[in-house]
């Protein structure tokens, strides 16, 4: 038999690849990191329930929740107008374009028993075929509306979690 004439971690591998239980290289969260000026939060809790935090929040606030996967710690929500307080599907139904945000969540291990959590509110000031859809996203200023949900839901998440108190 092959595998038995494989050292044991040889052998282990062949095993997973056999069963179909190998590590995938396939992430849902998207292929570009967050924007610089990002918000971050260092939370008392572990990413998996973080993201899980944020798949229950964002929705009593309103918004829709476009994206989520609990093992890559990634939330994304759908396009969100804070003036009418209503969620778009898609960028083609929204009536105000630089008033309509996307709020993207990356919750990262950080020390054990911890999460760095960055929220990046986005919106698009213009339409532009020619341009990549990243391309387009701006992150929020602080005086936007969207900035202040971003705030907000961070404000909630450390109720919930805490944070460390180092961060205080």
């Amino acid at each position: 038999m092959l595998v038995a004439s494989l050292p044991l971690t040889a052998s282990c591998v062949v095993l997973s690849w056999i069963s179909g239980t190998a590590p995938t290289p396939v992430s849902t969260r998207p292929d570009f990191k967050p924007g610089p000026r990002a918000l971050v939060v260092v939370l008392n809790a572990r990413p998996e329930r973080v993201t899980l935090g944020l798949q229950t929040l964002l929705p009593a606030e309103s918004l829709q929740v476009q994206r989520v996967s609990v093992p890559d710690g990634y939330v994304e929500t759908a396009w969100y107008d804070p003036t009418r307080h209503r969620s778009y599907r898609y960028a083609r139904d929204i009536v105000d374009l630089p008033a309509t945000v996307k709020i993207r969540c990356w919750a990262d291990p950080w020390v054990p028993g911890q999460t760095r959590l960055t929220v990046e509110p986005v919106y698009r000031p213009r339409v532009d075929p020619s341009r990549t859809e990243r391309d387009l996203d701006v992150i929020t200023p602080p005086e936007h509306a969207g900035y202040k949900v971003a705030q907000d839901l961070i404000e909630k998440l450390k109720q919930t979690f805490g944070t460390p108190q180092s961060a205080r």
